[in-house]
């Protein structure tokens, strides 16, 4: 016996078994049972969504010899010939090759002539956006006021080319593209029924390359089951499919994480010997990010059976949110970009460079700013921004530009009588931690990584001046300087002004010693491993190697 494809042989046979198009399923159903059929139906929708199906089903539905009903019996001659494709009185039409108007006259002339077998004689016009203007006009009074024997069941691909005139005399049903998730389940039945094995990754990888077509999804199937001889594995699927190992891109998300500049041009060479597609390691890098912010904001709702589930928590809880956007902002931006882009490989390789000038955890990363510091510091001066805490009923401020040896001192007088308000002058830099203070100051986002890069200088005369290393200048956003100017004046209760020098750092920053002590972390989490009994006989029974970059502090 011939091989039947499994898009023909698990074609839909009736309204229960379809997938995906519960809206029309449950019109027509309702419509058949209280015996109110329209004349006249369109089914629109992209390919491979179950048009045609639901045109034969329906039409089995008005011929079932056991009477007109949503449930026919597939039993009986009439069902088993529409099934088949030999029923009489089941006309199909393909628009496409039958566009000049006498083909269609000639159609129609045949409509006055009572069903041979059947109750009624239906047409079923596929990509009737095809058809000619003199063809329209030549069905338009027969699509209006047909014989009671007579339905039409119209499909198309492109409704925006049919002329208002038909569409006003049918009844139209739009299909849905289907969802991943019902395509995927729709799969793991199918090969269950077949008793083929397969993972569930694989069929999801299917499920998202058939965009939202049941008839590519099972096409896809049929490949997948070829290329892997009989079973479908999630690593078969992806080589057959060209599309990106996830492994890759949590390894350039880790590396990207850890600033290891040297890492992620690592993975992009790995990608480029397996000739990935970097358009296509963009849009899933995309869908990544995507999916983090998802395990970010709404944990609940990321499936329990997700296989990455763990992995996606994981970065989640090291990524800031405000960085997730801003990845995911430059990942799109630069997939759009790789066709201006000398090849893909530069353009994907300056896409990653870009998100680790902005991670905000790149500190103490081999990234370096090419060139020289400058000689002079880099003075900006902030505009003041009163503290919405501290309430004054007269406050007579002006700011001169000065430079750094020349600071800028803000004269504050109040009228009336009451309690003294804090001023500058009682402010000295003696005592102050700036780790400390950057504990107590609760800052988020640009601004929080703004002042953890930052090296405290001095408090002198109402101004507040920090050192900033020339590799973290994109960190210098007025937002964010204005957002820590505002934060520290709420904290001494006084307004004060942010200066901010670009020149090597000194001192360790917030950030330097927060890297210092994960890595410490990660030593002693190394150490402990390397030192475990346990361990070390394995090791030694099997000749094993320990991968360190597996390895996690708790």
């Amino acid at each position: 016996m011939s091989y039947q494809v499994l898009a023909r042989k698990w074609r839909p046979k009736s309204f229960e078994s379809l997938v995906g198009q519960e809206h029309v399923v449950r019109a027509l159903s309702h419509a058949l049972t209280e015996k109110r059929l329209h004349h006249a139906y369109l089914f629109t929708g992209t390919r491979g969504v179950g048009k045609t199906t639901i045109a034969r089903i329906l039409a089995k539905s008005l011929n079932c010899e056991l009477g007109v009903s949503a449930n026919p019996c597939r039993q009986c001659s009439a069902c088993c010939e529409i099934d088949s494709g030999r029923f009489v009185d089941l006309l199909e039409v393909d628009a496409a090759t039958n566009t000049r108007v006498d083909e269609m006259r000639q159609l129609l002339e045949n409509a006055v002539y009572a069903p041979t077998r059947g109750r009624y004689k239906v047409y079923v016009i596929d990509e009737v956006h095809m058809l000619s203007n003199s063809a329209f006009n030549a069905m338009l009074k027969t699509l209006e006021e047909p014989p009671e024997h007579v339905k039409f069941i119209l499909a198309t691909t492109d409704p925006q080319k049919l002329p208002v005139t038909v569409l006003s005399r049918c009844l139209q049903f739009n299909l849905k593209q289907m969802s991943p998730p019902s395509i995927s389940a729709h799969l793991a039945r199918i090969l269950e029924s077949e008793g083929i094995s397969f993972e569930t990754a694989a069929l999801q990888l299917v499920s998202r390359s058939a965009a939202g077509s049941m008839r590519d999804a099972l096409s896809l199937l049929d490949q997948a089951i070829a290329h892997g001889s009989g079973s479908v594995q999630e690593c078969q699927v992806r080589e057959m499919l060209g599309t990106v190992d996830l492994d890759y891109l949590f390894d350039l998300l880790e590396a990207l994480l850890g600033g290891e500049a040297a890492t992620l041009l690592k993975v992009a060479d790995d990608m480029a010997i397996r000739s990935l597609s970097f358009s296509a390691a963009l849009q899933e890098l995309a869908t990544l990010l995507t999916r983090i912010q998802v395990a970010q904001l709404a944990p609940d709702a990321l499936p329990e059976d997700e296989p990455e589930r763990g992995r996606l928590l994981a970065l989640a809880a090291r990524m800031d949110i405000e960085f997730v956007h801003l990845s995911y902002q430059i990942v799109v931006h630069g997939r759009q970009e790789l066709a201006l882009a000398p090849d893909e490989f530069a353009g994907f390789v300056m896409t990653l460079l870009r998100l680790l000038a902005f991670c905000p955890e790149s500190t103490g990363s081999s990234v370096k700013a090419l060139g020289s510091p400058r000689a002079t510091a880099n003075v900006r001066t902030v505009p003041l921004v009163r503290p919405p805490e501290v309430s004054y009923k007269a406050i007579d401020v002006s700011l001169v530009e000065a430079r750094v040896d020349e600071p800028v001192s803000v004269p504050v007088r109040e009228s009336g009588s009451g309690a003294q308000k804090p001023s500058h002058s009682s402010i000295s830099s003696i005592g102050i931690d700036w780790h400390e203070i950057l504990g107590v100051l609760k800052l988020t986002g640009m601004a929080r990584e703004l002042a953890q890069h930052c090296e405290f200088c001095k408090l002198e005369e109402g101004v507040v001046y920090l050192r900033l290393s020339p590799v973290h200048r994109h960190l210098q956003m007025k937002p964010a300087q204005d957002k820590l100017q505002q934060a520290l004046s709420t904290h001494f209760h006084c307004p004060l002004l942010l200066r901010i020098e670009l020149a090597d750092t000194v001192a360790a920053t917030p950030a330097a010693t927060a890297q210092k002590a994960r890595a410490e972390q990660q030593e002693n989490a190394v150490a402990a491993i390397e030192g475990d009994a346990f361990v070390c006989d394995i090791i030694e029974m099997f000749d094993a190697q320990l991968i360190e970059s597996s390895i996690k502090p708790i």
